[in-house]
């Protein structure tokens, strides 16, 4: 069975070790194959591995390390990468069955392409919902993911299979996307960091069927690996006219830096417009009496009067009928029927209402920026539930089916465009609770120094003990079933 001493280290320890000559990246990448082999059968987080060109890419770091001249920030550190984003040599399938993976793949997003500067260690790409729609993580193409903590349950969306992954101890760093909530919704359900940075902080390519909110950001398992990811893959990029030129920050180095002291702090248990359960109320009140015991100054404040999901469904569903538009029949028979639905509701709506969503879009936005001239800071729960069931059911429980039930606060910030974090903040019934952390527009250095000094604060280990219980339960021996969904590419 797979072991915990190498697959639990933060991607800043591997690279500690592999400086001080006590672990090589090939035996953290064989570790990181053998565990995606002994997992993926119970968790299907992974679309396609390439297990042959990630160790000769380890053995390549290895010997950098051995000379004492590495290549990079994360030269070594293996990832995994949501399949939203192009990757030389491999394809992008987006959940769909519509791509053919039979042509050129040439190119690399700008998330991917920076990773590779830094010599990360590509391990494959996962899971997703068909062009990542839902906050779900199942599609035609590649069946149910599922949540690591507790099978029966999802990892959430859209980027699911890099939670699951993160989660499992298979890697420590995972690209996620999100356009809303799609990188804090799993990291909330499957208890890890997501970071959704400012729009524009991370160039975006091919550009995403929600347009203008969508965003690409790091996935792990510490804020500090999280900084670490984010120097790698910020700054502009042709492609992308969003793309926000560099600022300069070093977040690796300075992401420990902050105090909490003194710093203008709002809690808003339902955001001003919905409740979530007790245990998770519960949860993030406790949290913020961690930021007050470091000094922050943290009083309740409510940003929104009223839900801006009005606001964002429009969006969406002028996005999503633009996605269905550029499909053919025979394409759209073979499409996830939900989204197809989604998409058909986006025929509705008019010219007089997509305007009026920019406008409402414009005033909360500005109403948001307002609030945040009062605080430095906003807590709040990012779902207020635990993780849903991966599959439909009958008894009313949270599933994919009723995702508009749950799915209530990760987008009103892909409306604003700020930097928003999703961190543990405690277990229900052996299940994580995410806290959101949302700073200021562009205080991207602001939300991880607060989110570092909480995890500090708080002790976290990986993994729990909880966590360690779920996955003895799933770890098969080398599944050759699992293997077969996901042969290796080669050359």
């Amino acid at each position: 069975m797979p072991n915990d001493d190498i697959a639990f280290l933060s991607a800043t320890e591997l690279l500690r070790r592999y400086r001080a000559k006590e672990l090589s990246p090939v035996a953290v990448v064989e570790a990181a194959i053998s565990r995606l082999e002994a997992y993926e059968g119970a968790l299907n987080a992974f679309v396609l591995y390439d297990p042959d060109s990630a160790v000769k890419a380890a053995r390549a770091s290895e010997a950098r390390w051995h000379k004492g001249a590495p290549q990079g920030l994360l030269d070594g550190v293996p990832v995994a990468i949501k399949d939203t984003q192009l990757t030389r040599g491999w394809p992008r399938l987006v959940g769909s069955k519509t791509i053919d993976p039979n042509q050129a793949w040439k190119d690399d997003a700008p998330s991917v392409a920076g990773l590779r500067r830094e010599n990360a260690v590509f391990l494959g790409k996962t899971t997703t919902p068909e062009f990542g729609w839902k906050p779900t993580t199942d599609s035609p193409l590649s069946g149910v993911s599922r949540n690591p903590w507790n099978v029966e349950r999802t990892p959430g969306g859209s980027s699911g299979g890099s939670a699951a992954a993160l989660a499992a101890g298979i890697c420590p760093i995972a690209i996620g996307t999100d356009a809303g909530g799609s990188i804090r919704i799993p990291a909330a359900f499957s208890g890890v960091f997501g970071l959704k940075p400012t729009f524009g902080k991370v160039a975006l390519y091919p550009p995403s069927a929600f347009g203008d909110v969508s965003h690409v950001g790091p996935m792990s398992r510490s804020v500090a690996d999280a900084a670490l990811m984010l120097d790698a893959m910020k700054g502009p990029d042709s492609r992308d006219w969003y793309s926000l030129p560099d600022d300069g920050i070093a977040y690796r180095e300075r992401v420990g830096e902050g105090s909490l002291k003194g710093r203008r702090v709002a809690l808003s248990p339902t955001l001003g417009y919905h409740e979530p359960t007790p245990a998770v109320r519960a949860a993030v009140e406790a949290a913020a009496k961690v930021f007050a015991d470091l000094g922050a100054i943290v009083e309740e404040a409510d940003p929104f009067i009223e839900t801006p999901l009005p606001v964002f469904q429009i969006l969406a569903l002028a996005g999503f009928w633009s996605l269905l538009r550029s499909m053919t029949p025979e394409k759209v028979a073979v499409m996830d029927p939900g989204l197809v639905e989604a998409c058909r509701l986006g025929e509705a709506v008019t010219q007089a209402q997509l305007v009026d969503a920019l406008g409402k879009r414009a005033a909360v936005g500005a109403q948001t920026r307002q609030f945040f001239d009062r605080y430095d800071l906003l807590l709040s729960p990012t779902m207020p539930i635990v993780a849903a069931y991966a599959e439909p059911r009958r008894d009313g429980q949270p599933d994919p089916t009723n995702y508009r039930d749950w799915l209530t606060y990760t987008w009103a910030f892909n409306l604003t465009r700020n930097p928003s974090a999703s961190i543990p903040c405690g277990l229900v019934d052996g299940l994580p609770i995410g806290l959101m952390v949302t700073g200021q527009l562009h205080d991207d250095l602001g939300v991880l120094q607060a989110c570092h000094a909480y995890e500090a604060a708080t002790a976290a280990t990986w993994p729990s003990s909880a966590l360690s219980a779920a996955l003895a339960k799933i770890a098969r021996p080398r599944d050759k079933s699992a293997m077969a969904k996901i042969k290796p590419l080669q050359g």
